[in-house]
């Protein structure tokens, strides 16, 4: 599924209060690809995440799905492009704390029409033996394993990851980049990545730098760099 972004514009405030957070970002990131969106706190990296995500609207401007607006969308069209076409991984894991890991990666499940094979994405995230504890008995790279669980389960065509490594050690954030990558090259999901680290941009396709709303940089590498050798 290709993403286009045209003159997205978002803005916070009032009169003197007002606050321009992205200042008209246009782009088209490819179907099957890792982007990184890189830049400082309050670059509005993570604002662009959460318009693209249906989280939040942009004030104006427009984004397009294989070429459909995505603004056109009422309510419930726009529920079902999150529950179809979109998994999303934070910083904080927001599992479920009375649900077991296999249960939070089947809330996913139910979402929708052609879900993975839980037990298969069990083996695969690394989670097989810690299936039935619940989320307080996980360490926080299990806890983050299960959250990316729920975000692919459904199959969705774009992962939007915001800085999910962020709460983590350096092993572990390897670890569940390295992860993101697998996922990426075993079902073919777009990955699009918001981070303030400058050291994992080798793994990506390609890096959007943003700072103060707008796009100051952005280059296409023709060859990744496996998460697993990254070192920052």
């Amino acid at each position: 599924m290709q993403l286009q972004l045209n003159d997205i514009r978002k803005s916070f405030g009032e009169g003197e209060n007002r606050t321009e957070v992205l200042r008209g970002i246009s782009c088209t990131i490819a179907p099957g690809s890792i982007t990184i969106l890189l830049g400082p706190s309050g670059s509005g990296k993570s604002t662009l995440l959460n318009i693209i995500g249906g989280i939040e609207s942009a004030d104006s401007g427009s984004i397009l799905l294989d070429g459909k607006p995505l603004d056109a969308l009422g309510d419930r069209a726009l529920t079902r492009y999150r529950r179809e076409h979109l998994g999303y991984v934070f910083q904080a894991y927001h599992l479920v704390p009375n649900l077991t890991v296999r249960e939070n990666i089947e809330v996913g499940a139910y979402l929708s029409s052609h879900p993975l094979n839980v037990d298969e994405l069990l083996r695969l995230l690394g989670l097989w033996e810690h299936r039935d504890k619940l989320p307080n008995q996980l360490s926080g790279g299990q806890q983050q394993r299960t959250a990316i669980g729920r975000a692919i389960v459904k199959a969705p065509d774009i992962l939007l990851c915001d800085e999910p490594t962020g709460a983590l050690d350096y092993a572990t954030s390897k670890e569940i980049l390295q992860l993101i990558e697998d996922v990426n090259l075993r079902y073919g999901c777009t990955v699009l990545m918001v981070t303030h680290n400058a050291a994992l941009s080798p793994m990506a396709d390609r890096v959007i730098r943003l700072r103060d709303g707008a796009i100051r940089d952005d280059a296409q590498h023709d060859m990744r760099v496996h998460a697993v050798a990254l070192a920052w």
